[in-house]
C-alpha cells in the first residue's frame, strides 16, 4: 500500500457515503466568500497560507465568548467547568482525528511553528549533542529549518539536508545514505510541501529511519486539510499542525507526541497550569498533557479547532481528497494552456496546489494584477527560500485550493493570467 492509499484507508467516523459533494452548500458555510474584491467576486486561492472559516467555527468561538468563557482547569464555578469541558472535548476530537492512542499525547500550542520549536528545545535539547546530526529535507518550510539550526548552534550538531529533483520529489537514496552515518539523532520532514504541493512518502521515510533507531517528527501543517492522517499507522514520534490551515482559527496548534517520549522530555515553558506543586526549593510538574501547556491557552481558538474538525469530518476527508484531486487535475491542464507558464513541482503524488512562474513577469506583479481581477493568490518565497534557490528563482506565484473552490474559479484564474500576459506583451 502506498503512502496516499494508506492515509486514506481510515474513514472519519461520521463521514457520509461517498458521492458528489454539494459545493454550493459548502460554499454557503463561508460568509467571507460572498464578497467582492475590486468589484469582482472573490476567488480565494491562498488556502495554503491560511484557509477560510466556516460559520460553524465562527459560531463556536462566538458562543464561547458570549455564553460560557472563563479560564480553564482552575475554577469550580459553572463557567470555568463549561469552558474546561469544551476545551478538553476539543482535545479528544484532535485525538480521534489523528487516531492517537491517548489524549495525553495531544499538546495544544500556538501553531505548527511552536510545536516544532517545543520538540527542538525539549526533546532536542535532551538528546542532541556535539557531533550528532539532524536530517531534514530541501523542501522544508522555514519553521522546520530554523529551529534545528538554532539547536545545532547550541549543541554543536550538524544539519543534513535531503535533496530533491526538479520534479519536486525527494531523493530517497540520498536520504538513506544520510541515515547511515550513525550520527543521526532525529529526522524532521514536511508531509506535504507548501511550496511545491509534493506529498512525501511519510510512512516509507519513517520506516527507513526506524530501521536505524532514529525518531521522526513530521510537519503536517499542509497535509491535515487534504488527507486523513493516522499517527499510529505512520508510527511517527511527533506530528505537528496548525488550526488555521484546517478551517480553524489562527493562534492554535497541535503537537502529537508518543507518550513515553513526552513523559521523558522536560517542560518547554514554565508557569501556571504545568505544575502540580511549587515551592521555592523545587517544582513538581503536572502530568501530560498539562506539563507542556504553561499559562492561559487560546481557549476559544482550541474550541474553534474542535468545531472545524467536526465540520470537516461531516464532509469526509476521503471525499475532500477526491474532489480536490479532480480540481487539481483540471487546474493543471488549464494553466498549462498558457505559453511561458512553468509549474514548479510536478511530483506524481501531489495535493491541490500549483506554484508557477510566467516568463518575464515577476510573481509579485502577477499577484497584484490577479488581485485586481478578484483572484487572491500568494506571491513570494512561501517561507521556503531554499526551494526557490533550487529552481534559481526569487519567488513563485501560488494558487492553492480548498474544498470550497470550483472549476469556475479556476477558469477565472486562467482568464486573469491571460490578462497578465497581455499587459506585459504590449
Amino acid at each position: 500500500m502506498n503512502d496516499m492509499s494508506a492515509l486514506h484507508s481510515r474513514t472519519p467516523a461520521i463521514s457520509p457515503p461517498l458521492g458528489e459533494l454539494d459545493i454550493a452548500r459548502i460554499r454557503a458555510d463561508f460568509p467571507i466568500l460572498r464578497q467582492q474584491v475590486h468589484g469582482k467576486p472573490l476567488v480565494y486561492l491562498d488556502n495554503a497560507a491560511s484557509v477560510q472559516k466556516p460559520k460553524a467555527v465562527i459560531d463556536a468561538i462566538s458562543e464561547c465568548y458570549t455564553g460560557y468563557y472563563a479560564n480553564i482547569h482552575r475554577g469550580v464555578h459553572l463557567l470555568s467547568e463549561r469552558s474546561t469541558a469544551a476545551y478538553e472535548g476539543a482535545r479528544e476530537k484532535v485525538r480521534a482525528f489523528l487516531n492517537a492512542a491517548s489524549v495525553q499525547e495531544i499538546i495544544f500550542t500556538r501553531s505548527t511553528t511552536e510545536s516544532i520549536n517545543l520538540v527542538a528545545s525539549s526533546f532536542g535539547g535532551r538528546v542532541v549533542k556535539a557531533g550528532d546530526e539532524i536530517v531534514i529535507t530541501g523542501m522544508e518550510h522555514h519553521s522546520n529549518i530554523v529551529p534545528w539550526q538554532l539547536l545545532c548552534e547550541r549543541t554543536g550538531a550538524a544539519l543534513k539536508v535531503v535533496p530533491f529533483t526538479d520534479a519536486g520529489e525527494l531523493m530517497l537514496e540520498e536520504y538513506e545514505r544520510l541515515l547511515d552515518s550513525g550520527r543521526v539523532k532525529l529526522v524532521a520532514f514536511v508531509h506535504l510541501s507548501n511550496a511545491l504541493g509534493t506529498l512525501n512518502p511519510a510512512k516509507q521515510m519513517i520506516g527507513l529511519a526506524h530501521a536505524r533507531g532514529i525518531p521522526v517528527l513530521v510537519d503536517g501543517a499542509q497535509s491535515v486539510p487534504h488527507l486523513a492522517v493516522d499517527v499510529q499507522e505512520l508510527d511517527c514520534e511527533f506530528y505537528a499542525f496548525s488550526a488555521h490551515k484546517i478551517y480553524g482559527p489562527s493562534g492554535a496548534g497541535v503537537l502529537y507526541g508518543k507518550k513515553a517520549l513526552l513523559e521523558a522530555m522536560p517542560p518547554y515553558q514554565g508557569g501556571g497550569d504545568m505544575i502540580s506543586l511549587v515551592t521555592f526549593e523545587k517544582t513538581e510538574y503536572a502530568e501530560l498533557p498539562n506539563k507542556f501547556e504553561a499559562g492561559t491557552p487560546n481557549i476559544a481558538g482550541v474550541i474553534g479547532l474542535g468545531a472545524a474538525l467536526d465540520w470537516l469530518n461531516a464532509i469526509g476527508l476521503d471525499r475532500v481528497a477526491a474532489y480536490e484531486h479532480a480540481l487539481l487535475e483540471y487546474a493543471t491542464a488549464r494553466v498549462n494552456e498558457i505559453p511561458g507558464l512553468k509549474i514548479m513541482g510536478t511530483a506524481h503524488n501531489k495535493a491541490a496546489l500549483i506554484a508557477f512562474t510566467l516568463q518575464g513577469i515577476h510573481p509579485h506583479d502577477i499577484g497584484t494584477i490577479l488581485d485586481r481581477e478578484g483572484v487572491a493568490v500568494r506571491a513570494g518565497h512561501h517561507c521556503a527560500q531554499p526551494v526557490m534557490q533550487h529552481y534559481g528563482v526569487p519567488a513563485t506565484a501560488r494558487a492553492s485550493f480548498a474544498v470550497y473552490n470550483t472549476r469556475d474559479e479556476v477558469d477565472v484564474l486562467v482568464a486573469a493570467l491571460w490578462k497578465v500576459k497581455e499587459m506585459f506583451e504590449l
